[in-house]
């Protein structure tokens, strides 16, 4: 009977260690931090936006960074710098399809997240052929016009794979 309690209190305790691991899927992609851009223009001026990806050992996005450069008042910053400087909630609230609108940053910021829980840009949906311009209803919140940033992010995984 101790030896068969024994084996129980052993079996338990494996089953607690291994059940509580968390085992991640394997990614597509290779370990790094990988770095794309995008030029365009805007109003007459030339932009870059950036993205910057980390791809964990598994092959999997674990984080995206999005930022664009931008002029406001004849000072060179970034979009993401600027923060709720950058003054666009009441315009995206304008749109009707964001309550009360969103800054320019949390509209980046679903991009980011939902290219994580993607794990890609697969589920972007252009519309027109030449993919210049994101279908209305691809990222639900965003009303920012985000061909730039899905570029820059697509150079970044490009080297990912």
């Amino acid at each position: 009977m101790k030896k068969f309690l024994t084996l129980c209190f052993v079996l338990m305790g494996l089953f607690v260690i291994t059940g509580c691991e968390k085992v991640e899927e394997a990614g597509k992609y290779k370990e790094g931090t990988y770095f794309g851009s995008y030029q365009y223009e805007s109003y007459g001026a030339q932009y870059v936006t950036t993205a910057v990806i980390y791809v964990n050992n598994g092959g999997v996005i674990k984080s995206v960074y999005l930022d664009s450069t931008y002029t406001k008042d004849g000072v060179n910053t970034t979009k993401k710098t600027l923060g709720d400087a950058y003054g666009m909630k009441e315009t995206s609230a304008g749109f009707g399809n964001i309550p009360g609108g969103a800054e320019w940053y949390e509209q980046a910021k679903k991009i980011e997240d939902k290219v994580i829980a993607e794990q890609g840009t697969s589920w972007v949906k252009w519309s027109d052929d030449v993919k210049t311009k994101l279908d209305v209803d691809t990222i639900s919140g965003v009303t920012i016009s985000a061909d730039s940033y899905i570029k820059a992010i697509d150079s970044a995984l490009s080297q990912a794979k």
